[in-house]
């Protein structure tokens, strides 16, 4: 069955969130003198450590900062504001990103983003990569009032796109928010291997580059089956 439309996900798939979470606590830490009372890069480890890859929100990783290394004269709201006004600066994108979008739209591909978080923070980072004029729809679980594995968000993404489960492919980083979840609709589902999760077994295939998935989408790519990209 041919691929009409493909789904992705942001954080550890489109965007690299590793580099920019330390693009932007380097600077933040360098914008903040108060913050200096702390060695460097012990403050960036720590930070890295307790965002726990995204999936803790940044107030408790300040209050926590705050409190462990006695940082006075400056509160923690303020630094969550700096946060969510400036991370967006330092959002950067995995490589072969933009060809690799551009190649799918040129062949009438429809591109949607489906992800968790708050939505216009996220969206924020998503405009920031500078492909948004490159996808259809858009949805992020705040503005949703759904949040993956929740099957409904990936249905709805599919009605608004107007295509059917067995004609998406589903591009994630989590095995089971993304790629599981995806699968249990009827979506296939390819893996974008992230170092911080064991090995994905069950999805349709598996990529360490965003440029791989031309080859699996496009039909006269130099069409690679999709137990030969499986690793």
């Amino acid at each position: 069955m041919s691929i009409r439309a493909v789904l992705f996900d942001l954080d550890g798939t489109l965007l690299d969130r590793d580099s920019s979470l330390l693009l932007f606590v380097r600077d933040q830490f360098n914008r903040y003198k108060e913050l200096q009372v702390v060695e460097k890069e012990n403050f960036v480890q720590r930070f890295i450590e307790l965002d726990n890859h995204g999936y803790v929100w940044k107030d408790k990783v300040y209050q926590q900062l705050i409190d462990e290394f006695s940082i006075q004269n400056v509160d923690w709201a303020s630094l969550l504001n700096d946060y969510i006004s400036n991370f967006q600066k330092h959002c950067v994108s995995f490589p072969n990103l933009l060809s690799m979008l551009t190649q799918l739209k040129q062949h009438d591909i429809k591109l949607a983003l489906v992800s968790n978080g708050f939505g216009q923070f996220q969206f924020d980072n998503f405009k920031a990569l500078h492909i948004e004029h490159l996808f259809d729809e858009v949805l992020i679980s705040e503005w949703e009032g759904l949040r993956k594995p929740d099957p409904e968000i990936f249905n709805r993404a599919l009605n608004k796109l107007g295509v059917p489960a067995e004609n998406a492919l589903f591009v994630g980083d989590h095995p089971s928010n993304d790629i599981q979840a995806s699968r249990d609709v009827g979506i296939k589902a390819v893996w974008k291997r992230n170092q911080h999760f064991e090995s994905v077994v069950e999805a349709d295939a598996v990529i360490d580059d965003l440029g791989e998935l031309t080859y699996i989408v496009l039909p006269n790519a130099d069409q690679i089956n999709l137990k030969e990209i499986k690793s």
